[in-house]
């Protein structure tokens, strides 16, 4: 008589491997999942590039004579390449804050609402407040931590490559992709795309407001910036040099004067068929200049960071408020 044998049951349930991301973490992170390898991949690349385009410069500007020979005495194509190839990573970078506006923040609650996402979460013994807070905090760290580290390297290149760019420090390119204002400004697009998709609640017209929003205050910003601070203003002899304090500076306005400090518009008596008895009429004898020197660059970027702070923060609180208070 044979014996049948049977393989021997556990006796407990079996193991499998823990998750390490778990709960309303491992939710945000699978939604956003290609916004996440997307940043995580223009960190990688964007900081190759911009460290390796800064040591290319200085071996470039070093192998031409600088900083021994002056740079206005430099190869002209050589400059205009430096200049080029800086203006081409700051105009990529500077593209940051429009992407995070568009594709992060404007579907990250309009998406989950409109597909129930929300709704489902919610149900599942999940506080609102605190899915609100696992989305807002997934989405304004990815932009920091992203911003941060590419926004710093772009201001090391920066301070490298700026005796052979533009002077101009105000221009869009330096001003807002350098320093604390690319951060901000990204923070600031973040949350009006937040707060866009709070209020219309689809995800498409979210993005494409976002779109044409973010331009419109782009234009806005532009106008605002040189309101940012007090420009000092300087005379000097109308056909004489530009003073030493010029040097670095960004021209906000211009005149002519006399020589008591009465003003007159910089195009005054260039028409006329003799200019310089029109001049001596009027007793114009100075040029004058509006300017904000160099040395206020710093603080014209941390006031302008501190207001795009403040307006993200009442747009969050506004997104917040709104969605707290609306049905799923």
């Amino acid at each position: 008589m044979s014996t049948l044998t049977r393989p021997a049951v556990a006796d407990g349930p079996t193991r499998t491997a823990p998750r390490r991301v778990r709960g309303l973490l491992w939710l945000v992170t699978r939604q956003h999942r290609a916004v996440l390898i997307a940043c995580a991949a223009a960190v990688v690349i964007g900081s190759a590039w911009i460290v390796y385009q800064r040591g290319n410069l200085l071996h470039d500007a070093h192998a031409a004579g600088w900083p021994g020979t002056g740079v206005d005495e430099i190869d002209g194509n050589l400059r205009v390449r430096l200049e080029k190839q800086f203006d081409e990573i700051a105009s990529y970078v500077g593209y940051l804050p429009l992407l995070f506006g568009i594709f992060l923040g404007a579907p990250l609650l309009s998406a989950d609402q409109e597909n129930g996402t929300a709704r489902l979460v919610t149900t599942q013994s999940v506080p609102r407040a605190r899915w609100l807070l696992w989305k807002l905090g997934f989405a304004v760290t990815l932009v920091v931590v992203t911003t941060a580290i590419l926004g710093t390297l772009l201001t090391w290149y920066w301070h490298a490559a700026r005796p052979f760019v533009s002077r101009d420090w105000l221009d869009e390119t330096i001003f807002v992709n350098t320093g604390p204002v690319l951060l901000t400004m990204a923070l600031f697009t973040l949350s009006l795309g937040i707060v866009i998709g709070a209020l219309v609640r689809r995800a498409v017209t979210a993005m494409t407001l976002t779109f044409f929003g973010a331009f419109a205050f782009s234009v806005v910003f532009d106008y605002f910036k040189p309101h940012l601070g007090t420009a000092r203003r300087v005379a000097f002899p109308l056909h004489g040099e530009q003073p030493a304090v010029l040097d670095g500076a960004v021209q906000v306005d211009q005149w002519v004067g006399t020589a008591s400090g009465k003003l007159y518009g910089w195009g005054t008596c260039v028409n006329e068929t003799d200019s310089d008895a029109c001049r001596a009429r009027k007793g114009i004898v100075n040029s004058v200049w509006d300017y904000f020197g160099y040395d206020q660059m710093a603080t014209l970027q941390w006031t302008a960071a501190a207001l795009l702070v403040l307006a993200s923060a009442v747009l969050l609180a506004l997104a917040v408020w709104r969605t707290r208070r609306q049905a799923f």
